[in-house]
């Protein structure tokens, strides 16, 4: 391929749009144009990196016995109706592109095809022995992101592998996972990521067990959290550790428990709270007022009880909610923080934000209009295990100092609702902390269990002639994320510095003066070679000067250059390596051999570049 033919526009200055440095450089050498909000156009170089990647994930999936199939994009809503899901994807967090067709049948565009290869497998596997199956597909995918930020990182459409596998037990099931796993970490691998796998939440996609895999980067959305020994690590929505040790309250219980009041005028926060009477955080409990919205219209309050030092984790707290509600209720639309406004509109009377305490009355609910009539009362470990503690009194401009457990009212519900954070003591061994880490997800797998197979009736006859619902898997790979991930982790001050197995050529040979017969000559002898040599070459023939093609060269992040310069008239080169910039001048046939021994070393795998 010639750079004149490759329909290459770079930028020299950083688009506005753009905030993180791979999005800014993908941008800057022509490999996507945005079309819109979260809109991009794969153009002609980042389509041959796609093309490498996707390359490398069927070679993998394939060795496993899976099998390539192609499922269709749009979805009829029955049948994430009747998984349940329909109404959380669309009225929830409305991630669901849908829409009514001429004949007024709803219809989605699937961000995920759990139910369309659930039904067809419900159809086709109808017998243990033709257990187990593994189906994958690499397909464009839709989800309607509220903001869309960051490139192809957090898109409205996106490039995803996504592979179902059906299994007759849980037992074949966890084997065909965990081949999974070795299979995606050979595909992070040879793709040239530095990728960890985490202990992860299964979200909306549900299941018993998860885990992501996490490129480090700096840019990276997801906190992850992992003990120095390396035996743990886990997104920050799912990491579990031991909170650090509270603080006993001096006094202990105050008035049987009931506590004293202790006037703290304008001191909403907990922060304004200890500065004013040197209590410590970990001496006090906090309570959060939540509405939670479910499938069936029902508006639940919840109040949630957490030691003062501590942060609430949103997905522990709506994985709580689900398991308690959605047998009643259906699914989780969301939960978020109850105003003063909202409670206004509902009839009820004032509720003393900055000042409530666990023990606030379900009274306060007795004039609501649509709400239910009760909270929900859940708590943190961390608040339950308090003795004795500082809270508000349910009284504008007061807090109780030495209420307790029982006296006050009963402990709510005790669960694990906190935010794990780094410097957390690890459960494993209490003598390790967790540190903390950005990373971008690039994959997620998950056991299913039998959520869909159970719920769209896809069942097989086992060995006894009973049926049963197929056990299930599914494994994600974001292939479009993965490219901007790879240049997140590889660029420099210059440009990007693709790793060799997925750059969209290997070696570019730059022709410093196309004025120059001798250069263009040498080069253009050079270039026929490599390509009979069966290298991914691409030839910089355009007329401009040596010093533009250089810093282009750079920003595009070709693996290997070969300048061809003044020393074409002896037959002499420059072969420079872009990853670390090292230099040597050879003649031509010994600059071919070394790039030729360079590039097989990295196709073997004994070679990083």
């Amino acid at each position: 391929m010639r750079v004149s033919r490759l329909m290459l526009v770079t930028l020299r200055d950083d688009p506005a749009e753009a905030e993180i440095p791979s999005h800014k450089l993908l941008l800057r050498a022509g490999y996507i144009r945005r079309v819109g909000s979260g809109i991009y156009a794969y153009l002609p170089l980042l389509w041959r990196v796609l093309q490498k990647i996707s390359a490398i994930v069927r070679e993998e999936l394939n060795a496993t016995g899976a099998l390539e199939t192609l499922l269709p994009q749009l979805q009829p809503a029955e049948l994430w109706q009747r998984s349940g899901r329909w109404a959380g994807y669309t009225a929830g967090e409305g991630i669901m592109f849908h829409l009514e067709d001429r004949q007024g049948r709803e219809l989605g565009l699937g961000p995920t095809h759990e139910e369309v290869i659930t039904a067809l497998a419900g159809d086709l596997l109808r017998s243990y022995r033709q257990l187990p199956v593994n189906l994958y597909q690499i397909q464009t995918k839709f989800r309607d992101e509220i903001r869309p930020r960051f490139g192809l990182m957090r898109g409205r459409e996106f490039i995803m592998k996504d592979a179902y596998s059906f299994h007759a037990s849980e037992d074949c099931l966890k084997q065909t996972y965990g081949a999974m796993d070795q299979a995606y970490r050979r595909i992070f691998s040879r793709c040239g990521l530095r990728a960890v796998a985490v202990e992860a939440d299964s979200g909306a996609i549900g299941g018993s067990a998860s885990q992501e895999f996490m490129v480090t980067a700096e840019a990276g959305e997801d906190l992850i959290l992992a003990s120095g020994d390396g035996s743990y690590a886990a997104n920050q929505e799912r990491a579990v550790s031991l909170p650090a040790e509270a603080l006993a309250l001096p006094g202990g219980a105050r008035n049987g428990g009931a506590g004293e009041a202790l006037a703290t005028p304008a001191q909403t926060s907990i922060e304004a709270l200890c500065n004013a009477h040197g209590f410590a955080a970990s001496q006090t409990v906090k309570v959060l007022l939540l509405l939670a919205r479910f499938e069936d219209g029902a508006q639940l309050p919840v109040l949630v009880s957490l030691r003062g030092d501590q942060e609430l984790n949103d997905v522990k707290l709506a994985n709580a909610l689900t398991s308690r509600c959605s047998g009643e209720h259906g699914t989780l639309l969301d939960v978020a923080p109850l105003t003063a406004e909202a409670a206004t509109k509902e009839g009820l009377g004032p509720i003393p934000f900055g000042f409530m305490g666990p023990h606030l009355s379900d009274a306060l609910l007795a004039g609501a209009r649509s709400w239910q009539p009760r909270f929900l009362r859940l708590a943190d470990t961390t608040a339950t295990a308090l003795e004795s503690f500082v809270c508000g009194a349910n009284s504008a401009d007061t807090h109780l100092v030495g209420a307790a457990w029982g006296a006050l009212c009963a402990a709510p519900e005790s669960l694990d609702l906190r935010a794990a954070q780094p410097g957390d003591r690890c459960l494993h061994d209490p003598s390790q902390q967790l540190e903390a880490s950005r990373g971008i997800e690039v994959g997620h797998i998950f056991q299913l269990g039998r959520k869909y197979s159970a719920a769209l009736d896809a069942t097989f006859t086992n060995e006894s002639g009973q049926e049963e619902p197929l056990w299930m898997g599914c494994y994600g790979i974001g292939v479009s994320r993965l490219a901007q991930a790879a240049v997140e982790q590889h660029h420099d001050a210059n440009g990007i510095c693709w790793p060799t197995a997925i750059a969209p050529f290997e070696v570019i040979v730059v022709i410093a003066n196309s004025a120059d017969a001798e250069q263009v000559s040498l080069a253009e002898q050079l270039y026929e070679q490599l390509l009979s040599a069966g290298v991914d070459v691409l030839l910089d023939d355009r007329s401009e000067r040596a010093g533009v093609k250089f810093k282009d060269a750079d920003l595009l992040g070709i693996p290997w250059r070969l300048v061809v310069g003044r020393g074409a008239a002896t037959g002499v080169v420059e072969l420079v390596q872009r990853a670390s910039g090292e230099k040597r001048e050879l003649p031509a046939a010994e600059a071919q051999a070394a790039l030729l021994g360079s590039l097989q070393a990295e196709r073997s795998g004994l070679l990083v570049a």
